[in-house]
């Protein structure tokens, strides 16, 4: 769903893996969905720089910057129509900018959300929903604000979200900001390994529930699911040019909405068939019945945080501001294509969540793809879950490219002379061309997609990886640095009836997530009393 492309700080690289001179750099297209996912936190005030790699990077100016994110390029459109920051000028409307909200909202996290509503039943359930959409909203129309400044109609154009913190807030903010996105980052990589192994082997069972029948068992351990997603995405690492692989962009998007769509339909129709009756109450799993009181309270907190973690949006908000032409201004635009987007993912999630519940009642299953509440259609449900893994081998991609980019430049930077580092080594392929392989690169990349691995094998529990990583990022990125960067760029007066409401929502969404984050590490505390490492069966 998110295109990345990287681009070393004076190495760019060619469709064969060479590097090219510096002056061969092309222009962005904007015509095009892509968001860009380069943090550099290590920069901090004019005042508190003192590392050499941080006074180089003081002394970048904004476009030398740009040079080292993740980008899109593509070849250059003649000598005209570029827009006031002299790129090409761009063309995206709030149509286009409706669908990459869709596109980058609606993935992995609806899989829970049946589970998440079954926790806190029909009322609370989808209050809660509503409530992460109307935040979300609101928060995206103040980070809209933000995309030019000072001014958000004829201020500078910032082009990630890690830029709109630096121009507005700059310093320690700009540092725990790189730092909240990167943990994000990282977390995010982990649970696509967790999700991807289990719809694999989701579609094993599938098919050994088909041939001998759903009263035998069927376990099947996870780790050579795990081990075989691993290998994928190390010999994908190693791709230089993964951002020419335009194309998988389109198949994550359609992959996402395909096995979305086939668990809707299945609930809908499982609800419609009737069936076995299934329980279903206001206030969702009942206390003595289903769980105790405790186990109650910790999976409310633990579903607040699979609904933030289905709400992960404001990360490329700006990115996709970016591709806004400028009249009528971007932030208007934005802010109506927020709207649309999440109003149309909100339904979605609703649909999916409440047909969930209804289907499955308190019994919802964790994933309701893999939990097997669905035995037939069984070819529909492998369909679906082959989608999931497919869907997530490119996302893996483009989460864990940001952070292979950060670490490279930063060794380029720190050991400029080394061989080992900055070596480009041809090797020549029959009728392909030559590949040039860079040992740090590839020693690298492969040693951290292992390093996922391992953690996920320890850690195989979808829901609670999930809630984690909704709950650590949902109250940094989605709420509090728009708020910050609302309140400075606007100049609001402190103790105003705004400002103090705001610092209001800032705190209670702070307080929400502290909640679900702890609801989530219990139950990952919880999994382990019960759980061997490396020998997990489903």
């Amino acid at each position: 769903m998110r295109r990345l492309a990287l681009i070393k700080p004076n190495s760019y690289i060619s469709s064969t893996g060479k590097p090219n001179q510096p002056h061969q750099v092309q222009t962005q297209n904007y015509n095009t969905p892509f968001f860009l996912y380069s943090f550099y936190f290590l920069v901090g005030t004019p005042n508190h720089i003192t590392h050499p790699l941080k006074q180089k990077l003081k002394e970048m100016n904004p476009d030398q910057f740009q040079k080292n994110s993740m980008f899109i390029e593509t070849p250059e459109e003649g000598g005209k129509n570029f827009d006031d920051d002299g790129r090409v000028k761009r063309t995206g409307t709030w149509i286009t900018a409706s669908a990459h909200i869709i596109t980058a909202v609606i993935g992995s996290g609806v899989l829970s959300l049946a589970w998440a509503i079954a926790q806190m039943g029909w009322v609370a359930g989808p209050a809660v929903l509503f409530a992460f959409s109307f935040i979300t909203y609101f928060t995206s129309t103040l980070l809209a604000d933000c995309y030019r400044s000072p001014d958000p109609v004829h201020g500078k154009r910032n082009y990630t979200y890690s830029d709109v913190v630096r121009s507005v807030l700059g310093g320690r903010k700009f540092q725990l900001c790189g730092l909240a996105q990167y943990i994000n980052l990282v977390g995010v990589t982990i649970g696509y390994t967790i999700t991807a192994s289990i719809s694999m082997v989701a579609v094993k069972r599938s098919n050994c529930f088909h041939k001998h029948g759903h009263h035998v068992k069927c376990y099947t351990s996870n780790n050579p699911f795990m081990i075989l997603f691993a290998c994928i995405q190390i010999v994908l690492s190693q791709i230089p040019n993964f951002h020419k692989l335009w194309w998988l962009s389109i198949v994550a998007a359609v992959m996402s909405f395909a096995y979305s769509s086939i668990g809707l339909g299945l609930s809908v129709a499982k609800v419609a068939g009737g069936g076995e009756h299934v329980r279903t109450t206001l206030t969702g799993v009942q206390v003595g019945v289903d769980v105790t009181g405790s186990e109650k309270v910790w999976r409310t907190f633990q579903a607040i945080g699979d609904i933030a973690f289905a709400y992960a949006y404001s990360n490329v908000l700006i990115e996709i501001q970016d591709t806004l032409k400028s009249s009528p201004p971007e932030n208007k635009v934005m802010k109506r294509a927020s709207l649309i987007g999440i109003l149309t993912t909100t339904l979605f999630y609703v649909l999916c969540g409440c047909l969930g519940y209804a289907a499955f009642g308190n019994d919802a299953p964790g994933n309701f793809l893999t939990g097997f509440g669905f035995y037939e259609p069984f070819w529909l449900i492998d369909f679906a879950n082959i989608c999931i893994a497919v869907h997530l081998v490119g996302a893996y991609q483009v989460f864990c490219q940001p952070i292979f980019g950060f670490v490279e430049s930063l060794s380029k930077e720190r050991w400029p002379n080394s061989q080992f580092v900055n070596g480009e080594h041809g090797v020549k392929f029959p009728l392909c061309g030559t590949y040039y392989v860079n040992f740090f690169r590839v020693v690298w990349r492969t040693t951290y997609v292992i390093i996922t691995a391992l953690i996920a094998m320890m850690f195989p529990f979808f829901n609670d990886f999930l809630g984690l990583i909704g709950s650590l990022s949902f109250w940094p990125l989605t709420v509090y640095f728009p708020i910050e960067m609302y309140i400075k760029q606007s100049k609001m007066q402190r103790f105003s009836f705004t400002w103090t409401w705001l610092k209001i929502l800032s705190w209670a969404c702070l307080i929400v997530s502290i909640i679900s984050a702890a609801g989530s590490i219990q139950g990952l505390a919880q999994d382990l009393k019960k759980y061997q490492p490396f020998k997990a069966q489903q």
